[in-house]
């Protein structure tokens, strides 16, 4: 059977393949469900798994310890205070071995099945494309959070022009060097394929399919994170508007 590259580059280096991502808080009943489901998507490659708990209340540390136990590909972490789901994303990406990095969140509402379609997608994309960016069919949200989600991406897309549908899917797969290149400020992971191409790679889409939360509910309300999300916005604008030129690099021996 013929080596894909990112298998290649892990048997040439020593290392993992993909690093899958997981920022979590209190979710102790999603989190084994959604691990096995992780183990039954990434069969046949070389992985890990990273789950952040981010200050959990409600015995996700156990849960993930007991799990680790039995499965030698995840490596928990935890924050002993919550620090936000970018922060969660970025110490799994600090922490990551494998040159590739898949986030999902926690909750279960993404489906890991999709993960082996955005590494696809990325590898057939070559060196000059960085990022697999899900976008959400079906949105099982409120009424009021789809239309102010669909109101807040038609807002980013004319601002930033980054010709995503949906940039706050967590469903992403991005090379991992090119990720430490990404300036880091709370509410990031929501404008990585703005940020991704300010660096001057491109990105692909791929579509999934929204599913509900099988347990719990969700962490994020409409209004406590709209005037930070308008100034993170700009504050994105900002940053793409100082990166005017973009070196092309090669050796000189």
């Amino acid at each position: 059977m013929t080596q894909s590259f990112l298998e290649t580059v892990a048997s040439d280096r020593g290392s993992t393949a993909v690093t899958v991502v997981v920022p979590a808080k209190d979710e102790a009943q999603n989190l084994p469900i959604l691990l096995d489901e992780i183990e039954t998507a990434l069969v046949g490659r070389t992985f890990e798994v990273i789950v952040v708990d981010d200050g959990s209340s409600d015995g996700t540390d156990i849960v993930l310890q007991d799990y680790a136990a039995t499965h030698d590909w995840l490596r928990p972490i935890r924050h002993e205070k919550p620090c936000g789901q970018s922060c969660a994303v970025r110490t799994g990406v600090l922490n990551a071995r494998g040159d590739i990095v898949a986030t999902i969140d926690g909750d279960g509402e993404n489906n890991p099945a999709y993960i082996p379609q955005m590494l696809d997608a990325l590898e057939s994309a070559g060196p000059s494309v960085a990022l697999a960016a899900g976008q959400r069919l079906g949105r099982k949200a409120s009424l009021a959070k789809r239309y102010a989600s669909k109101f807040a991406n038609k807002l980013r897309g004319a601002i930033l022009k980054d010709n995503t549908r949906d940039s706050g899917c967590g469903l992403k797969a991005l090379r991992r060097d090119v990720f430490l290149q990404i300036p880091y400020f709370d509410s990031w992971h929501r404008f990585l394929p703005a940020l991704v191409i300010r660096e001057g790679y491109g990105v692909v889409h791929i579509d999934v399919q929204d599913r509900q939360r099988r347990h719990g509910s969700s962490k994020y309300g409409i209004f406590d994170r709209a005037l930070v999300g308008v100034l993170d916005l700009f504050g994105v604008w900002w940053l793409r508007r100082r990166r005017k030129n973009i070196p092309a690099v090669r050796p000189l021996t």
